[in-house]
């Protein structure tokens, strides 16, 4: 029996869901076209490359191969992917992201740290946090009814199983040295003035008791 030529679908990069230089001035265009189609794409191609590889392993056709190595690329290209896809999601122009959010998300922050201001400046603090390159990542716990905080190193993530994301940023390098240089405080402040409110309520409603 012969198998098909391909035994997986394949991983595509998604479409922006705003232009390239919708986020601007915050976060200017030039950055965010090196890294949807230079960084996003290239995890897509890696996926893709790791998962033929994988393919001719299954059919015999490669048979000396690193398996722990292998699933170690796949895992680090597919959560790349992943993961950015998320992150262009947590933003959103100038006039529709920013500002506070309201809806469950709003109440459910005033309930559990006080105020937005508050909260703004605890979720701050983490993202300052992270050494090296990685993620910060706002969870809800539908367990608990508690938002949660965590980040990770590169896409090696420490995620809270069965937790969905909320809201998720970006701190490598390539989010913002193009235009902040080495400040990445900068880039920081400047992010909450394109976080995606509306897409955070949206996932928060589809968990919520």
């Amino acid at each position: 029996m012969s198998l098909p030529a391909n035994l997986f679908k394949r991983y595509e990069l998604p479409p922006l869901p705003y232009s390239i230089n919708a986020l601007e001035p915050h976060i200017s265009g030039q950055v965010i076209d090196v890294h949807y189609n230079g960084h996003h794409k290239g995890y897509v191609n890696g996926a893709n490359a790791t998962i033929e590889r994988l393919e001719k392993i299954i059919k015999g056709d490669v048979t000396s191969y690193d398996v722990q190595g292998l699933l170690r690329n796949l895992f680090f290209n597919i959560n790349g992917h992943k993961l950015h896809t998320l992150y262009w999601n947590s933003m959103a122009p100038s006039g529709k992201g920013g500002g506070a959010p309201g809806g469950y998300l709003g109440d459910l922050i005033k309930k559990q740290f006080g105020s937005f201001d508050r909260f703004k400046a605890l979720f701050t603090e983490v993202m300052r946090s992270l050494p090296g390159c990685g993620w910060t990542v706002l969870y809800y716990d539908p367990e608990t009814g508690n938002l949660e905080f965590t980040t990770f190193e590169n896409h090696y993530n420490q995620h809270i199983a069965e937790l969905p994301v909320l809201l998720i940023v970006d701190e490598f390098e390539h989010a913002y040295y193009l235009q902040f240089k080495n400040n990445r405080n900068g880039y920081i402040d400047a992010i909450w003035n394109v976080l995606n409110w509306e897409e955070a309520e949206n996932r928060l409603r589809k968990y919520i008791k």
